[in-house]
């Protein structure tokens, strides 16, 4: 047992060791009891063995290559410190340059810069974010909203941009309803074309100056927004199939049965109290 484990601690790989000092851990606890216990010749230099290898591998242990963990575990927390102060020192930075624009800026758990901003502040922003030596988000990932019934500006809309050159991503968030529009990106991020049609189709939100502005995802003669949240899980229409036109029609929906009632409780319940029954054989 001791001579594998002193083989262990001889080899370079870290996992064999780490297994290694596990094993004479144990052994250290295993040697006073085998003193106690009367042994033979050729097992009192086993113990003698194992007690100078546990001495020898505490005080070696910082020195073995397994140890570098300790270290790495060390950097690790310092880069993840200098990561979380560059992104306060972006978030600061974005707020005190664009004080007219910028109404707050925050880091998110998840490590993520948040700037929140007016509807009348989209192009600024992404355009200084652009262009800026400080910044260079180069790169507009996705545009999406959230939709919040009960704020009286239902609709947020984000904006993801990454940086290539700082390998750093930002968040640019503004708010609108269901009638104000907002200031199309498509002249700052070509790329933004579609991803305001889409923003358009599913949420409803019109961007003033897009060159294209209509349905991407749903058929022309669809009615409302799919992700608004006031929109019924069955739509208004129904697409078929026509036989007789021979073309895809869209009808008024028609629902073959009604909805059920459900009161959110255990459907055990509506079988009964149930009871004891016996079969009588005949």
């Amino acid at each position: 047992f001791v001579a594998f484990s002193l083989w262990l601690l001889s080899c370079q790989d870290k996992m064999a060791a780490a297994a290694a000092g596990v094993f004479l851990r144990r052994a250290a606890r295993w040697a006073p009891l085998a003193a106690r216990v009367p042994t033979s010749s050729s097992a009192a230099p086993i113990t003698t063995l194992a007690a100078r290898a546990v001495a020898s591998n505490t005080a070696a242990s910082w020195t073995r290559p397994h140890s570098r963990a300790y270290s790495a575990d060390t950097s690790s927390v310092e880069s993840v410190d200098e990561q979380r102060l560059a992104l306060d020192s972006l978030a600061y930075y974005v707020s005190s340059t664009l004080p007219k624009f910028v109404q707050a800026t925050q880091v998110t758990a998840c490590d993520e810069v948040e700037v929140l901003i007016g509807p009348q502040a989209v192009i600024p922003v992404l355009t200084f974010l652009r262009d800026h030596s400080t910044t260079r988000f180069k790169s507009l990932v996705d545009i999406t909203a959230v939709d919040v019934p009960t704020r009286e500006n239902r609709f947020e809309v984000v904006y993801n941009l990454l940086s290539l050159d700082h390998n750093m991503r930002i968040r640019v968030k503004t708010y609108t309803d269901e009638v104000a529009p907002i200031a199309s990106a498509v002249d700052v991020f070509p790329i933004a074309n579609w991803l305001e049609r889409e923003v358009w189709d599913m949420f409803g939100i019109y961007f003033t100056g897009h060159p294209d502005l209509r349905r991407i995802l749903t058929d022309y003669g669809f009615e409302g927004h799919p992700m608004r949240k006031d929109f019924p899980l069955s739509g208004y229409v129904e697409v078929r199939y026509d036989d007789e036109v021979k073309r895809v029609v869209a009808e008024p929906l028609e629902l073959t049965q009604e909805f059920r009632k459900f009161d959110f409780q255990s459907p055990w319940n509506q079988v009964g109290d149930g009871g004891t029954r016996t079969k009588e054989i005949v």
